[in-house]
């Protein structure tokens, strides 16, 4: 997300665990997060309607005991926190790298192999997630911070199995519980890319006395799978509009979160304004989202924002939040870049393109705010 970081002595490095590892990292980190992304951020975060951030953070902040990893980052986001609390804004702590890697994804800490099932490292997880609720659970906290998720983006194939991803969910959930001052922080778990619904019969399982304080985390995005790359933008919209059932049936027995969208598709606008799917077209006039985000022309910002605006009245309809991925990043990934290039409706409430998944403009309430975006790390 940031890869002028990766740069001179880090050119190497293909994760946080190799960034790490090289001589300097602990200054190049300082000067990171002391930098990227500001309380001043915040402030303007705050005033385009959004009310809560989700910020992930690796496991090692806390406990980095046998690794090569940095500590620091505890410190950042405790600052995150009180800026959040200043903009009266809410934060949604994230353990975002679990030990041994719940994914093998570079998003995880370490990229390549997936060992969080392995050895120690469940057991390891639920350590450093009672740390973190501890702290985070206080009272102190308690206007703030309001939900603690227990893993990000745990894969449910190759070396994870699912009844072993959904026990240990059950038993993270008691532990931090336990040790949390703050009972109603909501607990979330990544829905392991099952779907939410998936989720249900575990949800029941440890909610008691009809308190909804197991929620679950699903990502749902339109250009990672291939047959999603062929589809013009109106069917990216139609199926945005679809997931309304999928949200509503899960959100109906327990919180469900959609903790990370995007506004990006892989579409190209032609000279008439309509729309085919891919990254590259060579009709006189075509443009591709591909495209710099400085060079969009008027046809492409009004496609990105009828998707965008199709999604937000979805999850907000239907869902009991969402938080954008990210609020800093390159081109269209970044929610302060859609603001500033009008692609994202501010106030975040209002309506270009209102009645897209309805005919109608009742889909959404103008009175909720509940739309949040990443800080995001190395």
């Amino acid at each position: 997300m940031t890869p002028g970081v990766f740069s001179g002595a880090f050119n190497g490095a293909k994760d946080q665990y190799t960034f790490d590892s090289i001589d300097g990292a602990a200054d190049a980190l300082e000067k990171h997060w002391s930098s990227y992304f500001t309380e001043a951020d915040i402030q303007e975060i705050a005033k385009t309607g959004i009310n809560a951030l989700r910020i992930p953070i690796g496991y090692w902040a806390y406990n980095n005991s046998g690794t090569p990893y940095q500590k620091g980052a505890e410190e950042y986001m405790d600052k995150a926190i009180q800026w959040a609390r200043k903009a009266d804004m809410k934060v949604w702590v994230d353990c975002h790298g679990s030990p041994g890697s719940q994914n093998g994804f570079d998003n995880s800490g370490q990229a390549g192999d997936v060992n969080w099932q392995m050895g120690w490292n469940m057991a390891h997880s639920i350590d450093v997630l009672k740390i973190m609720a501890k702290k985070y659970g206080a009272k102190k906290y308690a206007d703030v911070v309001v939900g603690l998720e227990l893993t990000n983006e745990p894969i449910s194939w190759g070396a994870n199995d699912n009844t072993k991803t959904m026990n240990w969910a059950k038993d993270a959930y008691h532990a931090v519980k336990k040790v949390a001052e703050n009972k109603d922080m909501v607990i979330v778990m990544h829905d392991a890319f099952m779907g939410g619904q998936k989720w249900t019969d575990t949800a029941k399982s440890v909610m008691t006395d009809g308190v909804k304080d197991f929620g679950v985390d699903t990502h749902m995005y339109q250009l990672f799978v291939g047959a999603d790359n062929k589809l013009t933008q109106q069917e990216h919209i139609q199926k945005a509009c679809g997931w309304s059932t999928q949200l509503k049936k899960a959100n109906d027995v327990m919180p469900i979160f959609v903790g990370e969208w995007s506004a990006a598709t892989n579409i190209c606008v032609k000279s008439d304004g309509s729309t085919v799917g891919g990254t590259s077209c060579s009709d006189d006039g075509c443009q591709c989202q591909s495209a710099s985000m400085d060079s969009w022309n008027n046809k492409m910002k009004e496609q990105v924002q009828r998707f965008v605006e199709a999604q937000l009245d979805t999850f907000e309809a239907n869902a009991s939040g969402y938080f954008i991925w990210s609020a800093k990043g390159p081109g269209g990934w970044g929610f302060m870049n859609g603001i500033k290039a009008g692609v994202i409706p501010n106030p975040l409430t209002t309506r270009k393109f209102p009645g897209q998944c309805s005919g109608g403009d009742s889909l959404y309430s103008k009175s909720r705010r509940s739309a949040g975006g990443f800080m995001i790390g190395v």
